[in-house]
């Protein structure tokens, strides 16, 4: 490691600790040419995959764009910010452990919705009407069947139209 100060290459650690959020490794240095002490911090580099868009096209993996995505779904929705970090937080962990080097797009858009669905569900219905690219109006009332069915049997523990003799239109069979 190069002395910050005088460029030479002759340092030494003096000091190594664990930083306080448990990411990255502290060291002190001292330099034997001017005999200055200076800081590094060691982290893991870890490489975000490419995505690889419908068209083919291949782009970065980008957390700015997850945030925007959740900023334009969430608009004017009563959902605190904290939220919707811990939801990217697990989005971009789940991305990063697959270990691969490219993701596609849908699978990104999958893992949106899946978080949107759980935060709130009007920005979940934003999101899949234009992820899915609703035509009509059927296609929203499509989204919202499936969310409060959903909503039902995470109350309930069970699904609800099982047993109950109802199609999944409400009528009986």
């Amino acid at each position: 490691m190069k002395c910050p100060f005088c460029g030479a290459s002759d340092t030494q650690v003096v000091e190594t600790r664990l930083s306080e959020d448990g990411v990255s490794i502290r060291r002190r240095r001292k330099c034997n040419a001017c005999d200055k002490r200076f800081t590094t911090f060691e982290t893991a580099e870890v490489r975000s995959p490419a995505v690889v868009k419908q068209s083919g096209e291949r782009q970065e993996f980008s957390r700015d764009k997850l945030r925007e995505g959740f900023r334009r779904a969430l608009h004017k929705r009563p959902v605190p910010t904290e939220l919707v970090d811990q939801s990217i937080d697990r989005i971009v962990h789940k991305v990063l452990a697959l270990g691969e080097r490219e993701i596609t797009s849908r699978m990104i858009g999958e893992l949106v919705m899946n978080e949107l669905k759980r935060l709130d569900k009007v920005a979940y219905i934003r999101f899949a009407s234009v992820y899915r690219a609703f035509q009509d109006v059927d296609d929203f009332r499509d989204a919202i069947r499936e969310v409060d069915k959903a909503d039902k049997t995470d109350k309930a523990g069970v699904d609800p139209d099982a047993g109950s003799g109802k199609s999944e239109t409400g009528s009986r069979k």
